[in-house]
């Protein structure tokens, strides 16, 4: 960290996060000796945080928790893992080796795709987490730095429209997530019995600096026309522009973020700012700009204000954007012009380059599991023992079988169908809706997301259907809190929990995801909130323009007001 005092540096008593970071060794902590504790099924003290930085959270059971507190046992303490996919490609040979791995060590059995285009774990318990990581670094996956106060896993178009684009963009996603990887060895000593390397030299950490950054930093590459990684909800975004097919450079986006805390209207969701172009050689040096200044200038006091969108908001965008040109040794040039039209997965098959295809899996919540009449952990196990290209792990919770011959095409597709990978009775809104995990799981989780997600489209299906709109539908998302792990904060339509069978109640995002919706109503009961959409959906069926989108509409229409600003607007 530089020893200049900056005038932007926030003063006052540190959070503890801040002492702990410090006291880690290096984010080593006492983990090693936790584990050999088998008098608990959980991490204690500083380590309880600490192991997120190894890419894990503790975790229990909450169905079970009160009858165990009965049968005076301590929760069902397990961890969930996140691992590290820069850009969300695996191959057939990994992906049989985590499905493997879900089947026979984990509580629940099943493959979690996420919104940050990796895969989870959930339901680790802690005899079985170090042949985990073991068993995932043998088939050279990790999972480093995808939580905790350090830059994650880096984000990248699926399946863009301009395929040729892909690997450059994705060659881009690699570099960035390796260039802001912690330079510890704490990973390797602890998980992988790996020499243990402590040294007193400094600096350790030269871009994290050695207590990391103020709060957790996301990063994406995204490629144009398509918004699949919702940039508006990272810190660090890389627009990719391209001439006659070729990858040019990229439009830097910065400070957005979906995050707040009920009640506490010093936290909001805030878009990306666009601070220009830069050219592909600058790409690394502006990335770690971007970091270093979040690292030296983002709140440490206040860890409800420490993400980069609130550095921005204090600070104000030109001076930020200032102190990144002068540490990258650069000078933004003028943003150059690109237009989102969708944000979605493109479902079914799709030709790329070479002559090889796509075929995108609708998998409803992320959760890859044998279901009665759907086994799909078995479809996807099926697929990864025959097919010669790749996985992609979709922003959207999706799967992608890439990279197939024509020869192999009926193959894939008789498996997925045959395994209820693909149904064609799905309907478009379900394809348009995600949740988050929440509820049992989620120690943060106040109301249910994905196991209510599935009532929940049904139900707009039926408000669709009634006002003759089968054929239309809504971006629609549901968070169990204000955390923002579903991204409601980008939806047309987004419930965000507030208690059991409670939802705070926002509407008038964009299908392209570039405006933020406004709460609507507080604290509604699901029947309150389908009334509410019944009404709703009912003047847009009568009033709407051509191919109007919901949220175009009510923001046209005047019933609510359109989030310009949000540190000024978010809550007016």
């Amino acid at each position: 960290m530089s020893n200049e005092k900056s005038p932007y540096i926030v003063e006052g008593k540190l959070a503890d996060n801040e002492r702990l970071k410090g006291e880690s060794r290096n984010l080593r902590g006492t983990i090693a000796q936790d584990l050999e504790d088998d008098l608990t099924g959980g991490f204690t003290a500083d380590n309880f945080q600490l192991i997120r930085f190894h890419g894990m959270y503790q975790q229990d059971d909450r169905d079970i928790r009160a009858e165990r507190a009965k049968q005076k046992l301590e929760p069902l303490h397990n961890v969930m893992l996140r691992a590290r996919l820069p850009g969300g490609i695996i191959t057939p040979e990994q992906w049989l080796v985590i499905d493997k791995f879900a089947e026979e060590h984990t509580l629940y059995g099943s493959i979690r795709l996420t919104t940050r285009q990796t895969f989870q774990f959930h339901g680790v318990l802690k005899p079985h987490i170090k042949s985990m990581h073991q068993t995932l670094n043998r088939t050279g996956i990790d999972s480093i730095a995808t939580a905790g106060d350090v830059n994650r896993n880096v984000l990248c178009t699926s399946n863009p429209i301009e395929s040729e684009l892909h690997v450059e963009a994705y060659e881009w996603a690699k570099k960035i997530s390796e260039h802001l990887l912690p330079k510890t060895r704490a990973y390797a000593e602890i998980w992988l019995d790996g020499e243990k390397v402590e040294t007193t030299e400094k600096p350790v950490e030269p871009i994290l600096g050695d207590t990391y950054l103020p709060r957790k930093f996301k990063t994406t590459v995204v490629i144009p026309p398509q918004n699949d990684v919702d940039v508006h909800a990272n810190d660090l975004n890389f627009v990719a522009i391209a001439e006659n097919g070729k990858l040019i450079g990229f439009n830097v986006l910065v400070g957005g973020g979906l995050a707040m805390t009920h009640g506490d209207k010093s936290t909001y969701p805030r878009k990306a700012t666009d601070f220009g172009f830069i050219s592909l050689h600058d790409t690394l040096a502006v990335a770690e700009a971007v970091v270093t200044t979040q690292r030296d200038w983002g709140n440490r006091v206040n860890r409800k204000n420490a993400k980069t969108k609130y550095t921005l908001e204090r600070v104000g965008v030109e001076n930020f954007k200032a102190e990144v040109e002068k540490r990258a040794g650069i000078v933004f040039g003028e943003s150059r012009p690109y237009t989102f039209t969708s944000r979605g997965d493109r479902f079914g098959w799709a030709e790329g380059i070479d002559g090889k295809f796509h075929l995108t899996l609708f998998i409803e919540n992320g959760r890859i599991l044998d279901y009665p009449g759907k086994p799909l952990k078995t479809g996807c196990r099926e697929i990864a023992r025959v097919h010669k290209g790749d996985f992609r792990l979709t922003a959207n919770q999706n799967l992608i079988v890439a990279g197939v011959s024509p020869e192999q095409k009926s193959v894939i597709e008789e498996l997925a169908r045959k395994h209820g990978l693909i149904n064609d009775t799905t309907s478009k809104q379900m394809l348009d809706s995600m949740a988050c995990v929440s509820l049992p799981t989620c120690p943060l989780a106040m109301a249910e997301a994905e196991r209510y997600l599935h009532e929940a489209v049904n139900r707009l299906d039926s408000v669709l259907a009634k006002h003759g709109l089968e054929e239309d539908s809504i971006i629609f998302r549901i968070t169990g809190c204000p955390n923002g792990c579903g991204r409601a904060m980008l939806s047309e339509v987004g419930l965000v929990g507030k208690g059991p069978g409670k939802y705070n109640l926002h509407i008038g995002g964009n299908r392209e995801g570039t405006r933020i919706p406004k709460m609507y109503q507080e604290n509604i009961s699901e029947d309150e909130i389908f009334a509410e959409l019944d009404t709703l959906v009912g003047r847009w069926a009568k009033e709407r323009n051509d191919n109007e989108a919901f949220g175009d509409y009510v923001v046209r229409a005047g019933i609510i007001a359109p989030v310009i600003d949000s540190a000024r607007d978010f809550y007016d």
